[in-house]
């Protein structure tokens, strides 16, 4: 007999907010361990007005979006179906009736997950501002039907639903810069993730999490998530592949922090990872890594160490692999603009800050702005001369300064 899952909204929430423990969360709260116990159970009672507003100010949603039921409420059961509340209050749309009864057949499932399908390769190609509110608008459907749906059909839909939550957060870090949006969309994508009982999808998204405050320079937040994340993959199975994802992205959130030495090591420990294999396949959303990409957050960290000819040496190779219109181009050029910059040649910097414009010209990525415009603030000493002039004249000409303000 399957063990009861207990009240995943409120263990989703916790992890995501960092208190990895229900005795962490218990003293946060000053409230006894048990307490939290009782929470997480099938059946959470309601708490006490005075810890209900500390609860739902550290973990940042309302009561019954934690998975709470309201004290005369409708049965335990329906207090799963609050992931849709929550989300349509938060999106700004009107309520979905609640009484819906399970009744959307499986085809619903296989309907839903090609959208999601479409929208993962989708970001690919079309401008983030354009995919986002219609990857919005696909979750808000999964979670109309979300209540509607059981058994097999609705652990599909849901583990879509954690997908594309995680594309909106995705697009909302990487590509809008909103950090704070992104924490709440990945949030979802973790509850939603919790809702299919998918063990893989839940570390994606809690390896995405640990961006966030890396890229604050929030190390030790940083680094809880990625145990978490590590956590969750290995009740798997992880292929080779997530396994070498999860080093790069710890060393990408140490090389943030300042820590290269240790990014090193886990990117070497990821190498190793990919030569070995694995029994396992990759999941399908596992599109965003590969060997290439790898190495190119290798190469960021050899530029951010200082090693300036391994760095040159590993972007170059990474450049020639990569497609014409791939985004992370951009990031590229701009990260073999900062080695030419640091390494006291700032015309060929300006060059490979020119051409990351004109990929962002095809493809907007705004990583890829941020190296071009980190380029340019090293390049200060050299303002006065011709190529760095030009480079102002790019950066700062019409087009690219609305665009810039416009995202």
């Amino acid at each position: 007999m399957a063990r009861p899952a207990g009240n995943t909204r409120l263990k989703s929430a916790r992890v995501a907010a960092g208190y990895h423990s229900q005795q962490a969360l218990a003293d946060a709260l000053r409230v006894g361990v048990r307490q939290v116990r009782r929470w997480e159970s099938d059946t959470p009672p309601w708490p006490h007005p005075e810890v209900a507003r500390a609860l739902t100010r550290l973990l940042g949603q309302d009561l019954e979006a934690l998975g709470f039921t309201p004290p005369g409420g409708s049965a335990p059961d329906s207090a799963r179906r609050t992931v849709l509340a929550a989300t349509v209050a938060a999106v700004g749309l009107a309520a979905v009736p609640t009484q819906a009864a399970a009744v959307q057949p499986s085809s619903a499932a296989d309907d839903y997950e090609a959208v999601t399908r479409s929208h993962r390769r989708l970001y690919w190609s079309v401008a983030p501002a354009t995919l986002h509110p219609a990857a919005i608008a696909h979750a808000t459907l999964g979670c109309a039907l979300l209540p509607e749906a059981a058994g097999l059909t609705r652990q599909r839909i849901a583990a879509a639903l954690a997908e594309t939550w995680l594309l909106a957060g995705r697009i909302e870090f990487f590509d809008l810069r909103e950090a704070d949006r992104a924490q709440q969309s990945l949030l979802r994508a973790l509850q939603a993730a919790g809702e299919a009982d998918d063990a893989l999808l839940g570390a994606a998204v809690l390896a995405h999490t640990a961006f966030i405050p890396a890229w604050a320079g929030d190390r030790d937040a940083a680094v809880e998530r990625m145990v978490a994340a590590r956590t969750y993959a290995r009740r798997g199975p992880a292929s080779a592949e997530l396994l070498a994802w999860l080093d790069a992205v710890e060393a990408e959130c140490e090389t943030r922090c300042g820590n290269t030495r240790t990014a090193l090591h886990l990117i070497g420990h990821a190498e190793d990872v990919l030569a070995a294999g694995g029994a396992h396949d990759s999941p399908d959303w596992l599109d965003w890594f590969s060997p290439i990409r790898l190495a190119a957050f290798k190469g960021n960290t050899q530029l951010r160490a200082g090693h300036l000819p391994q760095a040159r040496e590993t972007l170059l190779g990474v450049l020639d692999a990569l497609g014409a219109e791939e985004k992370q181009r951009a990031v590229v050029l701009g990260d073999l603009a900062a080695v030419e910059a640091a390494a006291g040649d700032p015309e060929a910097a300006c060059g490979y800050a020119l051409r990351a414009l004109d990929q962002l010209g095809r493809t907007w990525y705004a990583m890829g702005m941020e190296r071009v415009r980190e380029v340019r603030r090293a390049l200060a000493p050299h303002q006065h001369e011709r190529w760095v002039r030009e480079l102002d004249d790019r950066l700062y000409d019409w087009p690219t300064t609305v665009s810039a303000l416009a995202r």
